[in-house]
């Protein structure tokens, strides 16, 4: 892995209007290697990317954080430049928190840290659910944008139809077929669906678009994208069948938590913000009406103004 600052380092003052540069490391960690994009010195700030982003999602994020923060970016095991298992089981929850506890931990000791904040969309944000569950002394606070809390989703699966209706793709990524449908006609559909408005509005250019048609084209990127489905067996239930949990026990996070929602979401339903408050402590919510799942390219600006301001309290 690159080098770090050190312990005991002073972190330099922000320069207003300075956009800080981006640097692409390695991680070996827990079994595979996580590849990483890092900006700026401060305070240990981790940004998790979901399907189908890649470190990215968060290049806003990193110019922005970076100014006041050591802001990471990481690539997740299956996707784009981080490495891709091949077993279906490593792809399960307990891998993936694992993965950025390592990863969290190798940061924290190179930069003389003990704690550090989440930022997390999506897949991203399941996975950081459980961590901010599972190892809350870590962090100093959880922010997650349009991902479910793993218990809240599953009640939507069980209980709510509009949920289960709008989940109907999740059965199509767990299939045989789904990276030949994906990848076809050079990822029309994937373009289409992640990329097609802000390409329409100007928020997404060509270079945007040719940067993620080649996160998605890197050997098996789009499979271990989808493997994160498969593994978790997620999705709505089939006729006869059960919805299954993403968690067996209700999980409780006790870490202060900010839930930004863009409430224009048609995968993932405003229901999953219903009696959120009984699982998690210390929470705030702030929902962006006119924001689609993809509220972190579309308003970045207004994330970020969220973010900050939830950090300064």
């Amino acid at each position: 892995m690159a080098a770090h600052p050190s312990a005991g380092s002073e972190w330099p003052e922000p320069v207003e209007g300075q956009v800080p540069a981006v640097s692409h490391e390695y991680a070996d960690v827990n079994g595979v290697r996580l590849h990483y994009a890092r900006a700026g010195r401060g305070p240990l700030i981790v940004f998790l990317h979901g399907f189908p982003e890649f470190w990215y999602e968060w290049r806003d994020q990193l110019a922005e954080f970076g100014r006041d923060h050591t802001a990471v970016a990481p690539d997740m095991r299956g996707y784009n430049l981080s490495s891709k298992p091949r077993e279906l089981s490593e792809y399960r929850m307990p891998y993936l928190v694992s993965d950025v506890h390592a990863l969290a931990n190798d940061l924290l000791k190179a930069s003389g840290g003990s704690t550090f904040t989440l930022v997390a969309h999506d897949w991203g944000g399941v996975v950081a659910w459980v961590f901010a569950a599972q190892h809350p002394e870590l962090l100093d606070k959880l922010v997650i944008i349009n991902a479910p809390h793993p218990t809240i989703f599953g009640r939507e699966l069980r209980d709510n139809a509009a949920q289960q209706q709008a989940s109907q793709y999740m059965l199509m990524f767990r299939g045989e077929q789904a990276e030949a449908t994906l990848s076809a006609n050079s990822y029309a559909g994937l373009v289409n669906a992640i990329l097609g408005e802000g390409l329409k509005n100007g928020t997404v250019t060509e270079e945007d678009k040719k940067a993620y048609i080649e996160a998605w084209s890197q050997p098996g990127a789009l499979t271990g994208g989808l493997n994160y489905y498969r593994a978790a067996a997620v999705g709505p239930p089939r006729p006869g069948e059960t919805a299954t949990p993403l968690t067996a026990q209700p999980l409780m996070v006790r870490v202060p938590t900010l839930v930004i929602w863009g409430e224009k979401d048609t995968a993932l339903l405003t229901g999953n913000l219903s009696g959120l408050d009984q699982y998690v402590t210390k929470l705030t919510v702030r929902r962006i009406p006119d924001a689609t799942h993809w509220v972190v390219r579309e308003k970045s600006a207004e994330v970020n103004r969220a973010i900050r301001e939830f950090l300064s309290q």
